[in-house]
């Protein structure tokens, strides 16, 4: 999605840098999309209680002379095991809304998250480790 995102865009801005992310959640062989409402948010809550999913961001700058470069950045994220209050609490927050895997850790969901692996920023929806290294790696300026 990162690569269809960036072309997309490249299309009418040749000869400029494109960056373009995208971020899923992963459990087990289940890509957890954005809950569509409050009972598919709900499952998603239930299904990673006490459990290990994967936040698997993909990366994809093009440059002024059109080179791709892509990257994947994975972080694993635990959830503790969530009681009914828990996830009642968290669906009336309504901070679900539009997040892939129906949460975000830089909100009330940190309190349900004792373990991460890897990158806090990709969590949040970008490597910024990961996407400085490939911007000043091909040639753009950072001051």
């Amino acid at each position: 999605m990162a690569i269809e995102k960036a072309q997309a865009i490249a299309s009418s801005h040749s000869h400029s840098f494109i960056l373009a992310a995208d971020t899923v959640v992963v459990m087990g062989r289940s890509i957890l999309q954005k809950p569509a409402n409050e009972a598919e948010a709900y499952q998603f809550l239930t299904q990673m209680s006490g459990r290990r999913h994967k936040v698997i961001g993909g990366i994809c700058l093009i440059t002024p002379d059109a080179k791709i470069i892509t990257r994947v950045v994975e972080t694993i994220v635990k959830f503790k095991t969530l009681s009914e209050d828990d996830k009642q609490y968290y669906i009336a927050s309504k901070e679900w809304e539009g997040k892939a895997g129906g949460y975000a850790i830089q909100g009330l969901a940190a309190q349900f998250i004792p373990f991460i692996s890897g990158s806090y920023s990709n969590i949040v929806g970008l490597s910024i480790y990961d996407t400085l290294n490939i911007l000043k790696g091909n040639g753009f300026l950072i001051e």
